[in-house]
């Protein structure tokens, strides 16, 4: 479905493509044109008033998978970002297509899937004063804003279960789902890092250069904002990569100490019972010339050599620290 709005007069009016005819009459006038269908590109009202929209921005738009990039045109710049889906609030994310068109007097917008940030930007078209989102730069720059706080909120949501596990790992009941799950969070995070690289270097781009459509004086500020955003996500995404990757050597650290703990406990035990069972080993031997098999007292004597052995060796442990 085709959903525009247009700016004019200092007024927005919300309704659909036939707001295009009033835009295109309008020199001073400033639409934002939102699609959700491919085949909306096609359509005869988009086509008659022509956004002199690029054929291979269009096809790059169509794709179902494409890197993010910046790319410019004569009259427009194209920007193809990575959009968090909108069922995606946790580090176990999904991303959506999100395309823009952005011209001096138009944004046109192409998301296959709902994307919150373009619900919540056409609802802070109601609420803030027309002037601060009237031309197709700010638009574009506030809705990529709405996209990249979506990415910082993620990460905030991460930050305590991190604290959590690292208080886990430390308790006795600690498991390897406390491992699995560091694991899956270092996947997550280093595919975020990834997408937070590829939109930091477009934004540097907007930055150090200008670009057909975006107003490089009056809207430098935003593009600043949106870059410092995206850097933090990329900052943070690799500091709690370091995290969960020093947290899963430490699991591992007090996993190995833990059994090593039990190794000596076992080797301990080993070290009591291998001359018990010398001892016993010799005196149980059929042989008939053993002389303390028939001394009274031989039975008596054993056991009581036998204990003097474990004490002496648990006093030993004990002495070296081993217990």
């Amino acid at each position: 479905m085709i959903t525009t709005f247009l700016f004019k007069a200092d007024q927005v009016s919300k309704g659909g493509k036939e707001l295009i005819s009033a835009w295109s009459d309008d020199p001073q006038a400033t639409i934002w044109v939102d699609l959700t269908d491919a085949s909306e590109f096609d359509d005869p009202v988009l086509q008659k008033n022509n956004l002199g929209l690029h054929p291979m921005a269009v096809q790059d738009a169509r794709r179902d998978r494409h890197p993010a990039k910046i790319e410019a045109f004569d009259d427009f710049t194209f920007l193809l970002l990575k959009g968090l889906s909108s069922d995606s609030f946790n580090i176990d994310f999904k991303t959506i297509q999100l395309s823009l068109f952005v011209g001096k007097r138009f944004l046109l917008t192409f998301h296959s899937s709902e994307s919150i940030s373009i619900e919540r930007l056409k609802t802070l078209l109601m609420e803030e004063p027309v002037s601060s989102l009237a031309s197709g730069s700010k638009l574009a720059m506030r809705l990529c804003r709405l996209m990249s706080m979506r990415y910082i909120n993620i990460l905030l949501e991460l930050e305590p279960r991190l604290e959590e596990l690292e208080a886990l790992m430390l308790d006795d009941d600690a498991n390897d789902t406390v491992l699995s799950e560091l694991i899956r969070y270092k996947s997550d995070l280093k595919r975020l890092h990834r997408y937070a690289d590829y939109h930091e270097q477009m934004f540097q781009q907007m930055k150090d250069k200008n670009f057909p459509g975006l107003d490089q004086d009056k809207g430098k500020h935003e593009i600043i904002d949106v870059w410092e955003k995206l850097e933090r996500t990329k900052s943070l995404s690799r500091l709690f990569y370091e995290t969960a990757t020093d947290l899963i050597e430490g699991y591992i650290s007090v996993a190995s100490h833990r059994l090593n703990q039990i190794m000596k406990v076992l080797t301990v035990v080993m070290a009591i019972f291998v001359p018990l069972s010398f001892l016993a080993g010799i005196y149980g031997m059929n042989f008939e010339n053993i002389p303390e098999l028939h001394h009274p007292s031989g039975y008596f004597i054993l056991l009581t050599v036998m204990g003097s052995m474990v004490g002496f060796l648990l006093m030993l442990f004990r002495k070296k620290k081993w217990l």
